[in-house]
């Protein structure tokens, strides 16, 4: 994969804070991997987010199923086309070993400048070095106004 100077200075950051993540988890090291996988989501850079994910990585997103960091780079590349001003947030629901669940919201809008609420679950599974290799996730998405964001400004 070919990185911008950006891309590969956060690179070197993920890299660095992953390998203090590892399972199994604790309350603060599971805490820190949500806001670590909160933070490069919000990034809506796919080639950075893709190596948080080990090479042959599972998902389940919605009805899409998807396998290897290349389709998940361009499943992140359509899904932001569309997402436009894509704002997310995760919490830890719960831990153990190697697992972390989270509940997640994020917002955004469509071509047409409707907004929306998306929110859910997701199931992680990760190796020994901290990378995931499993990721379920399970998502409603609710048409909302201006008015009604939770994300706005920011």
């Amino acid at each position: 994969m070919a990185f911008a100077r950006s891309t590969l200075k956060a690179y070197r950051c993920l890299s660095t804070a992953s390998k203090k993540l590892v399972p199994p988890f604790t309350a603060e090291t599971a805490v820190a991997k949500v806001k670590l996988a909160e933070d490069l989501w919000n990034s809506r850079d796919p080639n950075l987010v893709a190596l948080a994910y080990t090479p042959d990585s599972v998902w389940r997103n919605r009805a899409e199923f998807l396998k290897g960091r290349d389709e998940i780079v361009q499943f992140l590349k359509r899904k932001w086309a569309k997402e436009q001003g894509y704002k997310l947030r995760k919490e830890l629901f719960c831990f153990q070993d190697n697992k972390i669940a989270v509940q997640f919201w994020y917002e955004y809008h469509d071509e047409n400048k409707q907004w929306y609420r998306a929110h859910g679950l997701e199931h992680w599974t990760f190796n020994e070095d901290g990378l995931m290799r499993e990721r379920r996730s399970s998502i409603n998405d609710l048409p909302i106004s201006d008015a009604e964001r939770w994300f706005k400004g920011k």
